[in-house]
């Protein structure tokens, strides 16, 4: 697979990048370099070997979900600049 320019152009159209000509050439021949070397996985025999998600075998471990109680309101509220019935008020922003 090789990209042509008009390619280039339109992926830096999608991302909103703006790219000269000197740039799309110098991206056009780095992104053939970089496809050009991962079409070589299409020569490994690959057969027989299992899809991996990861190489090591890695296993979560979560801790138990546990409800505990939280602090206070008051003592929440007791350093916030601004309160309105009960809550966190915060200046406007739009």
């Amino acid at each position: 697979m090789v990209l042509t320019k008009q390619k280039i152009e339109h992926v830096a159209m999608l991302a909103r990048l703006k790219l000269d000509d000197e740039e799309t050439e110098l991206f056009s021949e780095q992104l053939n370099s970089i496809l050009a070397y991962v079409e070589k996985l299409d020569d490994l025999n690959t057969e027989g070997i299992e899809p991996l998600v990861h190489v090591l075998p890695i296993n979560n471990v979560f801790r138990d979900d546990v409800a505990r109680p939280g602090m206070p309101r008051e003592e929440l509220l007791a350093n916030a600049t601004m309160v309105e019935e009960g809550q966190f008020k915060v200046p406007r922003i739009v």
